[in-house]
């Protein structure tokens, strides 16, 4: 660029470039172009790197990345619960618990989480495990009847996306029936056969319900997409156009 093109390198070309190094899971290149770039990397592209990293398992620069997010966003609930998660993810429950007890300290309030679907030009809101919706015993039959299918297609609900310590008893349940869970099962339940579903989400979609919700386009022969709070999911034939990376 500088070179050929006569273009300086700004900050969004570095980070674009972290970001291809780490999804090639060429992680030490990715850290080593943080130190020499003549500016330190935003957010932004930290949370690139903290996207390849949680797709390649690796956890150390994981969470370091999550912690130079939450130096440059000390305010934002999402990156606390982040890299709360990370630490509930390798089983470091009182370095969780000092993320979250540092996130009420500081008296700041994570958006609780809840998904939609609009039907009819009426919208369907659900929280998770909703008993307020009038239909919420037909949507929990009908997830019962799925989960079945999807784990003869091979599912395995992965019960550390409860982020609980307590998990292993009740993972699984918390797991199924988590707000988009709810609204897909109702809009699978309320559409003809072979109609596309838009679900829409407030927060970042989750490994687990994402790995789950390609099971179930391949099972149902649908076209689903996600809108969640950083991008479209678009699932179909068991895959999702992000590539596994958001």
């Amino acid at each position: 660029m500088k070179h050929k093109y006569g273009i300086e390198p700004c900050e969004e070309h570095y980070s674009c470039m972290v970001d291809v190094l780490a999804r090639a899971k060429n992680f030490e290149k990715a850290e080593e172009l943080t130190k020499e770039m003549p500016f330190n990397l935003s957010s932004i592209g930290w949370t690139s790197s903290l996207s390849a990293c949680r797709t390649h398992g690796i956890m150390d620069l994981r969470a370091r990345a999550a912690k130079e997010i939450l130096n440059l966003t000390p305010y934002s609930a999402s990156t606390h619960v982040v890299l709360s998660n990370i630490y509930a993810t390798v089983g470091k429950w009182e370095e969780a618990a000092q993320i979250r007890k540092l996130l009420r300290n500081r008296g700041i309030r994570k958006k609780p989480g809840c998904s939609w679907i609009d039907l009819g030009r009426i919208v369907h809101i659900f929280v998770a495990n909703d008993i307020s919706h009038p239909r919420i015993k037909d949507v929990y039959k009908f997830l019962e009847v799925m989960s079945e299918k999807m784990k003869l297609a091979g599912y395995v609900p992965d019960k550390i996306w409860a982020l609980a310590k307590d998990h292993a008893a009740g993972g699984e349940t918390r797991l199924r029936h988590n707000s988009k869970k709810l609204a897909l099962a109702f809009g699978l339940i309320n559409t003809v056969e072979g109609e596309p579903i838009l679900v829409m989400k407030n927060l970042r979609t989750r490994g687990d319900c994402h790995n789950a919700i390609i099971i179930i386009s391949a099972i149902t022969f649908r076209q689903i997409t996600v809108r969640d709070a950083h991008r479209f999911h678009c699932f179909s034939d068991g895959s999702c156009s992000c590539g596994d990376y958001w």
